[in-house]
């Protein structure tokens, strides 16, 4: 395909292809190139609250619990995300409905025409990022909860100033991109802080120094778990308390950890929203791959996109609630696969006491890891290696008997290719 040739097309996938192509690199982290398409589209400063949530895990959660409640509260809702699962609409949704196809091609014909106009490349996420903004400003919402995709800093969502910032966690990830340390990582999340605004760090670590220190210097309210709000969990509810606030909620099939920054950022939004908005919002709200529990010949399977040490540590802190309440399972059986990039020793580590069969299986996809990375990484560890992740499912599923479930997890990808075979 010529880049450089108007493109004429009313097929979304078409469009998908093309802005794979425009720019030499997926990931470009900068915003020099975008900027000048964004004010030619005129859309850096919409007429709308705006809240921002980055973090190494637990975004997706947080995002999706933001947008519900604020939905039940009656306000018209912008969510964007990613990445998706099944189709690309599902990165960008309006009260919980997604773009059609037609919204998001008309969206890329005026960001195609913006950066042609500027003479610019832009990387996939630039411009469906850009479009998924036009597609905001043309519904009219009321608020726009944002999720970062990469970092922060030089993220392209980050061309957007926020009302209100949220940081989920940090952990070591993308360690190409951000940095090789806990601070260095810290300090491109903190960059979606801005002057004179309220601030979540949501993380169960040590509150680290550069996000402090991004706060002090913009003047920014900041909110800290565990020492300026709370959550408590008990039997049949769990408990949300800050300064003048106390709740006492339902569970949804989130996790509390983000269900109750979720509730921070609300009660921080400055927006009128009832505890029975939130109540319903929490009951509500819920996201594929995230600790998702489904069934297949009736076999209990779970479903988590944790590919990073800090997400499996919170897959098992799930796990072992989920196993307390449930004693008729005693053994786990995972189908397991990951992205190269990805720290599988790591991961396979902190999963091991937990795994009684390893069924394994490379992706096909560019970043997959070999057979060979995995086994290197599950040495004296039971598995059974096959030639597809749907391979490896089958035989998982065969195998696994009535005390025992099935974790599937490494990667989006891998649940992706499960997803296929019980759909």
């Amino acid at each position: 395909m010529n880049v450089n040739a108007p493109l004429n097309t009313d097929d979304l996938m078409t469009w998908l292809n093309y802005w794979g192509r425009v720019h030499v690199t997926g990931i470009d982290l900068g915003l020099e190139r975008v900027l000048p398409v964004a004010e030619k589209l005129n859309i850096l400063r919409p007429e709308a609250k705006i809240i921002t949530v980055a973090g190494t895990n637990g975004k997706g959660s947080t995002t999706t619990a933001v947008a519900e409640i604020l939905h039940q509260a009656g306000y018209r809702v912008a969510l964007y995300q990613s990445p998706h699962i099944y189709r690309f609409n599902e990165r960008i949704k309006v009260s919980g409905q997604q773009a059609t196809d037609d919204e998001l091609i008309a969206a890329f014909v005026r960001v195609d025409q913006a950066r042609r106009a500027c003479n610019l490349s832009l990387s996939f996420f630039e411009a469906t990022t850009l479009a998924a903004f036009l597609v905001f400003q043309q519904q009219n919402c009321d608020v726009w909860v944002l999720e970062i995709g990469l970092g922060g800093r030089l993220d392209v969502v980050n061309i957007i100033d926020p009302d209100l910032a949220v940081i989920t966690n940090i952990g070591l990830d993308h360690v190409d991109w951000l940095g090789d340390t806990i601070e260095k990582i810290a300090a491109e999340k903190a960059g979606i802080i801005r002057p004179n605004i309220p601030v979540i760090f949501a993380g169960q670590q040590t509150l680290p120094q550069a996000v402090s220190e991004q706060a002090q210097n913009a003047n920014a309210a900041l909110y800290v778990l565990n020492r300026d709000y709370f959550y408590h969990i008990e039997d049949k509810h769990w408990l949300f308390a800050s300064p003048g606030v106390t709740l006492k909620l339902p569970y949804g099939t989130l996790a509390v950890d983000n269900l109750s920054t979720a509730v921070a950022a609300v009660t921080l939004s400055g927006l009128a929203v009832s505890d029975t908005a939130i109540e319903t919002g929490i009951t509500k709200a819920h996201i594929a791959g995230r600790f998702e529990v489904r069934k297949k010949d009736h076999k209990t399977i779970i479903f988590d996109a944790g590919h990073n040490g800090h997400g499996v540590l919170f897959l098992l802190k799930q796990l072992k609630q989920y196993l307390h309440a449930n004693p008729q399972y005693t053994e786990i059986i995972t189908v397991f696969s990951m992205l190269a990039d990805k720290d599988i020793d790591q991961v396979v580590e902190y999963l091991k006491p937990e795994i009684a069969a390893w069924y394994i299986a490379p992706m096909t996809v560019p970043r997959a890891a070999s057979i060979q990375q995995m086994t290197d990484a599950l040495i004296d560890e039971p598995y059974q290696q096959l030639n597809t992740v749907q391979d490896a499912f089958q035989a998982a599923l065969a195998a696994c008997q009535n005390h025992q479930l099935i974790l599937v997890c490494g990667s989006f990808h891998t649940l992706e290719a499960v997803w296929e075979c019980i759909d």
